[in-house]
């Protein structure tokens, strides 16, 4: 993954290229470090995900305390010199950050795309405008100077993956594919796929929407098929519901998630494709017989999982997550709480994959803060934002089982508390119609 500036996944309508090699790194603020002409040649070389608070020494007098673990913070800046192999005109381009911690600004070609605050959303900019075929350059300024903002080591830096998409301009919309089983009876699975399409040309688009279900031996058990009408320039949700027979079930003794594909198509001519997880299970909770996976009681003994990996610090390598995970299976437990915040996707996969139920956490504060410079002073303007990213991201992961807006609020106590916890709660129910939401409260 590491060989080169764009390593295209293959040669296909979406192409999805790793961007987490050959960067360059400053510690410090350093001005104009934004412009495309920026000499940069004196600056380290690196690779991502990239922690630089784990590579300081501890110091007694660091602003952020022992929370943190004494570990420095400061201002970083990040480059990347990069060309786009069969870059065309006619193609939509996106960067995409599945993690920066935090306040980070991103520029294209001395062009500013945006800040992004919070330092666990993931998040994407809109290249198309300013990219060429060569000669890229690609900025990020990271501020995690405004000390104490966390209670507990988060790392500093661009600590998680990055990527480079690119499609047609007919596309599904990012994370914009959302599969959920509604019911299982006499061995059959029906499934629900809604699907965001997006049609950017200056025509109406007369396609085929089509979703692929595969089981663990690579058998086709599902595939649907609709006709849309998608006018220029607009966005169009399509709802299909196969039904799959004999499916593999996800369950935490055989945690097979089996891949979705979904594709549309012009004719012949794939225009997109997006390739995910679908976890064919039922999940319920009930009054009296509990938690019901699959329709069979199960008990929760779940942990608190923090963000880092210990040692390593912010950036965890997958197989960190794996190890730790199988470590917990083996003692007994089978549930995670992602400790105050959305987790690394890669976290999750791994949770597919080993079988662990988890609650999936957005925030540790909303308007009264328990640091001075934490998520407080952006919630007001951000929260939804964040919450969205973090509940359309992970929505389709089978080992995600439920909500939580928060934990030890505050809020909860003031006066406006009930009603921004009664909003947020509305809004996961409109994003994920199958999962409780709660909030851990003190």
């Amino acid at each position: 993954l590491l060989l080169g500036l764009c390593v295209a996944a293959a040669a296909q309508s979406r192409e999805i290229t790793n961007f987490d090699a050959d960067w360059r790194f400053k510690l410090g603020d350093t001005a104009g470090a934004q412009s495309a002409g920026f000499n940069d040649r004196s600056w380290r070389s690196l690779d991502l995900p990239h922690d630089w608070s784990i590579e300081l020494d501890p110091v007694e007098s660091a602003p952020g305390g022992g929370a943190v673990g004494y570990f420095p913070t400061g201002i970083g800046w990040y480059r990347k010199h990069f060309s786009v192999p069969g870059y065309s005109k006619d193609k939509k381009y996106r960067v995409e950050f599945d993690g920066v911690y935090m306040n980070s600004t991103v520029w294209i070609n001395g062009h500013e795309l945006g800040t992004w605050p919070y330092g666990y959303s993931s998040f994407s900019y809109d290249l198309t405008p300013y990219l060429k075929a060569s000669d890229n350059v690609i900025a990020v300024r990271v501020d995690n100077s405004l000390q104490p903002n966390s209670r507990w080591y988060s790392g500093s830096g661009i600590y998680r993956h990055v990527r480079l998409v690119s499609t047609s301009r007919t596309y599904f919309e990012k994370w914009g594919v959302f599969n959920y089983t509604q019911e299982i009876q006499g061995g059959k699975a029906v499934i629900k796929i809604q699907s965001s399409i997006v049609n950017e040309l200056k025509s109406r688009m007369n396609g085929t929407v089509r979703h692929i279900l595969l089981d663990a031996d690579g058998k086709q058990v599902a595939d649907t098929s609709v006709v849309v009408e998608i006018l220029a320039g607009t966005k169009h949700p399509v709802v299909q519901t196969p039904v799959g027979d004999n499916p593999t079930l996800w369950a935490l003794a055989h945690p097979y998630p089996p891949p979705l594909r979904s594709v549309i198509l012009d004719g012949n001519k794939e225009l997109d494709r997006v390739d995910d997880v679908l976890g064919v299970r039922t999940i319920r909770y009930d009054i009296d017989k509990g938690f019901l996976l699959n329709g069979k009681h199960v008990k929760m003994y779940g942990v608190n999982v923090h963000h880092d990996g210990g040692a390593v610090g912010a950036a965890v390598p997958a197989r960190v997550w794996e190890r730790r995970l199988e470590i917990f299976k083996s003692g007994g437990c089978n549930a995670i709480r992602t400790a105050h915040n959305p987790p690394d996707p890669t976290f999750l996969d791994a949770c597919d994959r080993v079988g662990m139920l988890v609650m999936d956490e957005a925030f540790d504060q909303w308007v009264a803060p328990k640091n001075p410079y934490d998520y407080n002073l952006h919630f007001y303007e951000w929260h939804e934002r964040d919450l969205a990213a973090m509940v359309e991201r992970d929505r389709n992961h089978p080992s995600v089982v439920m909500w939580s807006i928060g934990n030890e609020i505050k809020d909860q106590y003031t006066e406006v508390g009930p009603g921004l916890a009664r909003e947020m709660i509305a809004q996961c129910h409109r994003l994920d119609p199958t999962r409780l939401v709660t909030a851990g409260n003190a």
